[in-house]
């Protein structure tokens, strides 16, 4: 009985190091670089989150913010912890969520996707139609990407849901769903001089290209990216701010267009065009959602991701 007695007083007096709540000032902290705010934010005393901070310190045996110019600033230790209590508490949320099923036929949601031109003529009819036949109250808004467009600011913010890409290194801290991949190749009018020959690393260096503006000033384009990469450069003459432009500009001139082979084969079966294969070895593209964390968990932006991926 005596040994039963300790046992339960054993049990009883043992405590986790750190509960959801330090957890949560520690994140807090992090974030914020202030006792003050961090205390604002949670609704607590300063006096309150001054404690919690020295008992995470006594715990993880590091001052995990230090004083710094212009407020506190997190030691390498704090740093490195920033993204696990993130993760730790998105999952402590959703063990505790109760989510309610997703119904697509009753939502009235707006959903907002950022996505650059070239895919829309391939993907967006059938988005559309499926995206009205399962959610018909619903709305759904396509947003074009743009030199001066923040992607990850705007998935951030709630300015879009989500982002396709296919940029070669797609921020890290952003959620991904790979789509497909596609390989590369020339779009050229069927008069033009390269048409019904094998292309050269010259002839393509050589001859005349029209490219798009980038559509993020954060990322520059795949071909661009591997041209830099490859200490190659080709001569650009003519940039157009939407890939739908190029096909009619390719028609009456001697441009030519590097894309990828979906692009190339559907103008070329429309207009008067052919696809080259390209001398340049430009690794496949790969396209894929994007989103940020403040939105992973919820049922109708992965409802929507799928939707996607279908009419992909």
């Amino acid at each position: 009985m005596a040994g039963d007695a300790a046992g339960c007083r054993a049990v009883t007096a043992y405590r986790d190091p750190i509960d959801i709540y330090l957890l949560r000032v520690l994140h807090t902290l992090l974030v914020e670089g202030s006792v003050t705010r961090t205390a604002v934010r949670l609704n607590q005393s300063q006096p309150a989150i001054s404690a919690a901070l020295k008992r995470l310190r006594d715990i993880i045996g590091d001052p995990l913010l230090v004083r710094g110019k212009s407020g506190m600033v997190p030691t390498e230790r704090g740093a490195a912890l920033l993204e696990p209590t993130m993760i730790a508490l998105h999952e402590i949320s959703r063990i505790a969520m109760q989510q309610t099923r997703f119904d697509p036929a009753s939502s009235q949601r707006r959903f907002r996707v950022g996505s650059p031109d070239y895919l829309n003529i391939l993907f967006v009819p059938t988005l559309v139609e499926r995206f009205r036949r399962a959610a018909p109250n619903a709305a759904l808004e396509l947003h074009p990407l743009s030199p001066d467009s923040h992607f990850e600011t705007a998935l951030e913010e709630g300015q879009f849901d989500l982002v396709i890409g296919n940029w070669p290194d797609p921020p890290a801290r952003l959620h991904r769903r790979d789509l497909f991949t596609d390989d590369v190749v020339c779009l050229v009018a069927r008069t033009h001089p390269l048409a019904g020959r094998p292309v050269t690393e010259a002839d393509y260096l050589a001859a005349a290209h029209v490219a798009p503006t980038p559509y993020s000033a954060m990322q520059r384009g795949p071909i661009d990216t591997h041209l830099s990469r490859a200490r190659l450069k080709r001569n650009v003459a003519v940039m157009v701010p939407y890939f739908s432009l190029a096909p009619a500009l390719l028609a009456k001139s001697d441009l030519v267009f590097t894309t990828t082979r979906r692009f190339a084969t559907h103008h070329a079966h429309t207009m008067p065009l052919a696809v080259l294969e390209s001398p340049i070895d430009f690794p496949p593209m790969q396209y894929y959602i994007l989103w940020h964390a403040r939105s992973h968990l919820s049922a109708e932006i992965q409802w929507l991701v799928d939707l996607i991926a279908g009419a992909m």
